[in-house]
């Protein structure tokens, strides 16, 4: 059985290998994104700030920084966390899909478990250029969304996964073999509270799962 890392691979290699198939009418994709959740004043005005913090920074800031001023307030802020499920970064995830392991390192992940992760329902890249020297980032993204579908084996759900180049935020559901991927979202305009709407929405759709 051979091992592949998901950075080897680019959308079409997954779609040859693996029988998948983009489509641009997704409904699950459609229903993640389209309801609208009430935010919070507080998260109202943590977008705001984040928002000219990002602003004044992306240009600037390496991967880490990103991440360390911006990625990981924003998920703070809708708090995906409990003894149930938790939001693991830097985690290793593999899985048998199809005739290969697939396996790499997420830069985040929804999953159920309190200190260590179990079975993930959603994933999470970052990137700081359109073009990342380690791998495609829609194809690494995907990558780990069939990982989380073979690890959530006998469930009969989507699994969730969004990925982040700069200010762009784009949203992914894989479906059976289809997968579906939004326009990109910009965290420098009003789109920041759809995302903020996206990411609550996720977490109420973890806590349907583990429950």
């Amino acid at each position: 059985m051979e091992t592949i890392l998901f950075t080897q691979f680019d959308l079409t290699g997954l779609d040859e290998t693996f029988g998948l198939e983009q489509v641009f009418d997704s409904k699950a994709l459609a229903e993640w994104l389209s309801q609208t959740p009430e935010l919070s004043e507080y998260q109202i005005q943590s977008a705001h700030h984040l928002r000219e913090l990002l602003r004044l920074n992306v240009s600037g800031w390496n991967e880490q920084e990103l991440s360390l001023h911006f990625l990981g307030l924003i998920f703070s802020l809708i708090a995906i966390s409990s003894k149930k499920y938790n939001l693991f970064a830097e985690r290793q995830i593999t899985g048998w899909v199809g005739d290969y392991i697939l396996t790499g390192r997420l830069d985040g992940m929804v999953a159920s478990g309190y200190r260590e992760p179990k079975v993930p329902f959603f994933a999470f890249q970052e990137y700081k250029k359109e073009k990342d020297p380690n791998g495609n980032p829609a194809a690494q993204a995907l990558g780990a969304m069939l990982v989380g579908q073979a690890l959530n084996q006998g469930h009969d759900h989507p699994v969730y996964e969004c990925y982040v180049i700069e200010q762009n935020w784009y949203f992914m559901i894989l479906d059976g073999k289809q997968y579906a991927i939004s326009p990109a979202q910009s965290a420098l305009t009003n789109d920041i509270f759809d995302i903020l709407r996206a990411l609550k929405n996720l977490k109420s759709a973890v806590e349907r799962l583990v429950d």
